[in-house]
């Protein structure tokens, strides 16, 4: 089991610490309901540095980029950020990513922290065909997202730059907390606002308490993964291993505004056709109308108790006080207003299919 940088601080704090995608993390320190209404209502730290980061470069980068992402990269300019996809040759999804363009011909590729060795082995065997110079730096770099309502505001006095500038999906290399040229970018996944400190594993641990000293006057905590969950879910974004995988396509996932047909990538042939000819299956958001938590791998029934799907995403909404989850059903049952019912144990709790986000900042 590999540890971050900062696993003997969050042994300090208190945290429980348990194994995710190889690595001990926390997934939480107080609780999941006050660290969500934390980064909800204030500042909240979480220690990501489990993520994978690629470097890509060279003058081949952005063909190679194009091929195997799904979004259309050319489109970035340096100092934006770029959410994508790597389809599969079998129309599913490798992963999904985030894609920054840090200088001509430099990109950082940041991926699940699960499917570092898978993703490095897709770019691999592509990257025969244009030889662009791949760096897989994911053990020497830490990841700390600063996130929430207050969080620019409590943090604009370790830094130079003014951190209200960076807007969602941009970044910039600046000073922060003492250390020169991290990456500070806003692409958080909890809906609440903030940023992202990308720096050396050297170097996190100073970060990390200069940040919490900058915070302290705002109430901050540290915040495990099970509240990012929580957090993600509320905002219905996807989460790689449960509702997207190999074997659903970006365009089931609801992902077809990361998916170009502009360009060729990798098998953007039958993803074309599949959109031509209209998916069979949906990704749904639901609410229960009664009291109940649904969970990965729930079934959903429809009234006759037959199953139609599947629960990928479920819990009990900390913001709203109701289980809310994304699952899959028939293209015919997916119309938003649907009845669906969710099999709690040996009840089936109806809920209703909602339009994202479930919670509404």
């Amino acid at each position: 089991m590999k540890n971050t940088a900062l696993t003997q601080i969050h042994e300090q704090l208190g945290a429980k610490l348990v194994p995710f995608a190889g690595y001990n993390m926390p997934v939480s320190y107080e609780g999941v309901n006050i660290e969500h209404e934390t980064v909800r209502n204030n500042v909240g730290v979480f220690d990501v540095s489990h993520m994978g980061e690629f470097l890509i470069g060279g003058t081949n980068a952005l063909k190679l980029i194009q091929k195997i992402c799904s979004n259309d990269a050319s489109k970035l300019n340096i100092g934006q950020a770029q959410y994508s996809c790597m389809p599969n040759e079998t129309g599913g999804i490798i992963d999904d990513l985030i894609i920054y363009k840090i200088k001509e011909e430099q990109y950082l590729l940041v991926v699940n922290a699960s499917n570092i060795d898978k993703d490095w082995n897709h770019i691999s065997k592509y990257n025969k065909e244009f030889n662009a110079d791949m760096r897989n730096i994911s053990e020497g770099y830490s990841l700390l997202a600063i996130q929430g309502p207050k969080a620019v505001e409590a943090m604009q006095s370790l830094t130079s730059i003014n951190l209200s500038e960076i807007k969602f999906y941009t970044f910039k290399v600046a000073g922060f907390a003492g250390i020169e040229n991290v990456i500070i970018s806003a692409t958080g996944y909890t809906g609440s606002g903030g940023f992202e400190v990308y720096c050396k594993n050297e170097e996190v641990e100073q970060i990390w308490n200069k940040v919490f000293e900058a915070g302290k006057d705002f109430d901050i905590k540290p915040i495990g993964l099970a509240a990012r969950d929580t957090l993600r879910l509320e905002m219905g974004y996807c989460l790689y291993g449960n509702d997207i995988n190999d074997e659903t396509s970006p365009l089931e996932a609801g992902l077809g505004w990361v998916t170009k047909f502009t360009k060729d990538f990798v098998n953007s042939e039958n993803l074309a056709k599949q959109k031509e000819a209209g998916v069979n299956k949906k990704l749904i958001a639901f609410e229960l109308d009664e009291r109940g938590i649904p969970r990965h791998d729930y079934d959903i029934v429809n009234e006759s108790g037959d199953k139609i799907g599947i629960v990928t995403s479920g819990t009990m909404s900390p913001s709203m006080g109701k289980g809310i989850g994304l699952g899959y059903v028939p293209i015919t049952n997916s119309k938003i207003g649907n009845k669906i019912y969710i099999q709690i144990r040996k009840k089936a709790v109806p809920a209703t299919i909602i339009k994202l986000p479930f919670y509404k900042i």
